[in-house]
């Protein structure tokens, strides 16, 4: 074993489970530079952390025999962001210290609060948890921290990103000065950073994460599919592969439900996970997959961390990412501890160029091919069906007379027809897909228009990007001046000096009267002025740049401007001069469902208005501006 100078309890532990080698990071951190002091970790997902910051704290937690002195409060305390990672980290570290007798103590949003306290009093020596929970611990007397040799932070950026910034703080705010940090991060931004310099003194930094962000033991390949074929992609997928356990993702607690419901009914083994499952659920479904009652999970972005099943060669993305980072953490369920793996990306054909440019930013090199067809998809049964069948098996004597009964009444052929029919009545029928031809493409992007668009007429405003144009507050502005709501109002295209959007045909002579009486009681500084238009942004794009202008900057706010707002007094871009919010509207108290602003009513974006894209909470997306809506 390459696991050097660990207590024999440890070691142990580590040959039972047939650890043979250290990964990277594990060996990183047993490193004798690395001993005692506080560790800043870049490791890939699925590299072996867990175990990792378990052998790093080994010399906190353990006497000079292996064992865990007896202590009144705990030793160790791992933060995990949600409670699949923090449920698996408390596996591993159970598993790893049981011959040491340590016991670990879980504290998990979704779980009885009561019992956890329970456990903490019972003398836990490794705490794992995610940050609400701990905190609410710390502040009811439950979690004591006054002994605490070592903190470890798992997926630290996902935690900061997810918002538990404050809870951190406070938990880290209330353990002993002389506590080792450990931090274990996928990326290392610079919130990490600061957390580092505030809680860690002379830490030392491990990367463990190659030039390449793709992952090295995971296939990635690119499916282009007409959008209504994304389930039947799905199900040949599956077939295709017929992968062990295979987790598909979604974007939507709505697409879950029904991606679960369908496969469900055409008789895959299929659990699904979301938000809308509570913990309990949660496990159960886990624990399917593991005695592989299911072998297919369909899932929202919350299984993408913290979800460690051996099993698991196939991820599909059903709904494409939103960015870079959830493509890797998705993706990096398959392909974990040196095993292979198989990461599709179905991609509708009018989605390619943004997944060409996400896979670029990712430095993945991904496979662009076609769906699995029913032929494709018999003749991998065909190998697979020989492989089982031929398999030696020990046949007892009841079975033998069994078969000899058979014999005499069929031939040997019939037989052996017989037993692959039974065989193949177990596979879900292939579904039969449009081939991916121009013709297909075409007939695709004809078709990709939401219900009520099929015939819409394009409307334009004098404004832009050079104006500081945005979806924001462009759609409240179409919704008064035009008097109709959100869901009359199609695609928008934001170009450099002026904006398209769609109205329905049936509504265009209703928006084209409103726009002109709306116009004389316009008083702002910088009145906008909307007419029927009689060309496509497109056509409008081709003539600007014949006349050297910009050209449209793609769907519905494809751009974030960086130019100031067109309007004086220096407020923000949808206000009046006064620099202050017009209000907002009646009805929903949305300002995209039309109607007259309420007086004294303030409507407050959330974020600045910078032209630049925010993260998570609200502000800007971070790339690719708002979607369409057709």
């Amino acid at each position: 074993m390459s696991f050097p100078n660990l207590p024999a309890t440890i070691a142990d532990a580590l040959t039972e489970r047939e650890y043979t080698a250290a990964t990277d990071v594990q060996a990183a951190v047993l490193e004798p530079e690395a001993r005692g002091r506080d560790l800043v970790v870049s490791a890939q997902t699925g590299s072996g952390k867990t175990v990792a910051f378990g052998l790093a704290f080994t010399d906190e937690l353990l006497d000079e025999n292996g064992k865990v002195p007896f202590a009144v409060a705990p030793k160790a305390l791992v933060i995990a962001p949600t409670r699949e990672l923090a449920l698996q980290v408390s596996r591993e570290l159970g598993w790893l210290y049981a011959k040491a007798g340590a016991r670990v103590a879980t504290c998990v949003g979704g779980m009885n609060p009561s019992q956890e306290r329970k456990a903490l009093r019972s003398g836990a020596t490794i705490v794992v948890g995610t940050p609400g929970r701990l905190r609410d611990h710390l502040e009811r007397g439950a979690l004591n921290l006054s002994e605490l040799a070592v903190a470890v932070l798992d997926e630290a950026d996902e935690m900061l990103d997810m918002g538990f910034r404050e809870e951190l703080e406070a938990i880290l705010d209330a353990t002993p000065d002389g506590r080792r940090t450990l931090l274990f991060s996928a990326t290392m931004p610079r919130p990490i950073e600061a957390l580092a310099r505030r809680y860690q003194l002379n830490s030392l930094r491990i990367a463990t994460i190659g030039k390449e962000r793709g992952h090295g033991d995971i296939a990635y390949q690119a499916v282009t599919v007409s959008p209504p074929e994304i389930e039947n992609a799905v199900v040949n997928l599956l077939r295709f592969h017929e992968a062990e356990t295979a987790i598909l993702f979604c974007g939507t607690r709505d697409k879950v439900r029904h991606l679960h419901a369908t496969l469900q009914e055409r008789g895959f083994g299929v659990v699904a996970l979301s938000g809308e499952h509570s913990q309990q659920e949660r496990n159960q479904a886990l624990q399917a997959l593991r005695d592989k009652r299911a072998r297919v999970c369909v899932a929202t972005d919350v299984a993408a961390r913290g979800i460690d099943l051996p099993s698991v060669s196939l991820v599909v993305h059903v709904e494409i990412p939103r960015d870079a980072e959830t493509l890797q953490h998705r993706s990096g369920r398959t392909g974990r501890a040196g095993k292979k793996g198989t990461a599709v990306l179905i991609v509708p054909f009018s989605r390619r160029r943004r997944v060409e440019s996400m896979l670029r930013n990712a430095k993945i090199n991904a496979d662009w091919i076609d769906a699995p067809d029913r032929d494709a998809i018999k003749a991998k049964d065909h190998e697979r069906m020989l492989a089982e069948l031929l398999k030696p098996v020990e046949i007892d004597e009841a079975d033998r007379a069994i078969a000899q009964k058979i014999l005499a009444e069929r031939s040997a052929e019939e037989i052996a027809a017989m037993l692959v029919q039974t065989h193949r009545a177990k596979m879900p029928e292939p579904e039969e897909l449009t081939a991916n031809t121009p013709e297909a493409r075409k007939a695709a992007q004809k078709d990709n228009h939401r219900p009520g668009f099929e015939d819409t007429v394009w409307f334009k405003m004098d404004i832009g990007r050079r104006e500081g144009a945005d979806v924001r507050w462009i759609l409240p502005l179409i919704c008064r001046r035009g008097h109709v709501t959100r869901n009359e109002i199609g695609a928008i295209r934001i170009a450099q000096g002026e904006t398209f959007f769609q109205i329905p045909k049936a509504h265009a002579e209703k928006v084209a009267d409103a726009v002109k009486r709306t116009a004389e009681n316009d008083k702002d500084d910088r009145p906008v002025h909307i007419e029927q238009s009689d060309e496509a942004p497109r056509d409008a794009g081709r003539r600007n740049r014949r006349e050297g202008g910009g050209g449209h900057d793609g769907p519905r706010g494809g751009g974030h401007a960086k130019a100031k707002p067109f309007r004086k007094g220096g407020g923000k871009p949808y206000e009046k001069s006064a620099g202050k919010p017009a209000g907002k509207p009646a009805g929903k108290g949305r300002p995209w469902e039309g109607g007259d602003a309420k007086p004294g009513k303030k409507h407050k974006p959330k974020g600045k208005f910078s032209g630049k894209p925010k993260g998570k909470g609200g502000g800007y997306p971070k790339k690719g501006g708002y979607p369409s809506k057709d």
